[in-house]
């Protein structure tokens, strides 16, 4: 089986030619650098270098990166998905918030990204549109639930201070992964 994917990667690369196979390094690249570009966004970045060392495995079939490289790769990417559910709900219920609230931080923090674009400062402006989004929906699920505002607003705090180690977690761990692919290739 090994042997018939390296002859057909062979056969493959040998059409492409050198042109083609240089496009298919600098894909690689470039996919890296947005994912680590959405994991700044709290998106999942970590999936865009997953598909990155596929490509890599790819191009290097007898090489590194393997299997064993991606599989790692898929269950940094699965845990740090389900870190960041969990996070948002944490940052709120750690402070004494309901799960209620959580989750509307979390609701928050995706339609803040989105109407943060509309800020004409690139990446900052859906940053702030996000933690704006994460703060305001818990502060009005905790001021619902509490009838008090400073005790709200300080729930709401713990749903920024989620968001921002969801950020520092999945650049971390983007920055790894990259880190990996490049001294596995170099």
């Amino acid at each position: 089986m090994v042997n018939l994917i390296q002859a057909s990667m062979a056969e493959i690369l040998a059409w492409l030619g050198h042109g083609g196979v240089f496009l298919l390094w600098v894909s690689i690249w470039l996919i890296c650098i947005a994912g680590l570009i959405l994991s700044c966004l709290s998106l999942s970045g970590t999936w865009l270098v997953v598909v990155a060392t596929l490509i890599a495995m790819l191009l290097r079939p007898a090489n590194f990166p393997g299997w064993w490289t991606i599989t790692g790769f898929v269950l940094l990417s699965t845990a740090v998905e389900l870190a960041e559910g969990l996070a948002g709900a944490w940052g709120v219920t750690r402070r004494g918030g309901s799960g209620w609230a959580g989750w509307a931080a979390v609701a928050g923090g995706l339609i803040g990204l989105v109407a943060g674009a509309l800020i004409p400062i690139p990446v900052v402006g859906s940053l702030i549109g996000m933690m704006g989004g994460s703060f305001l929906c818990a502060f009005a699920v905790e001021k619902y639930r509490l009838q008090h505002t400073v005790h709200a607003a300080y729930i709401a705090r713990g749903a920024i201070l989620g968001r921002i180690v969801v950020i520092i977690m999945k650049v971390v761990a983007t920055l790894g992964m990259i880190a990996v692919l490049v001294m596995g290739l170099v």
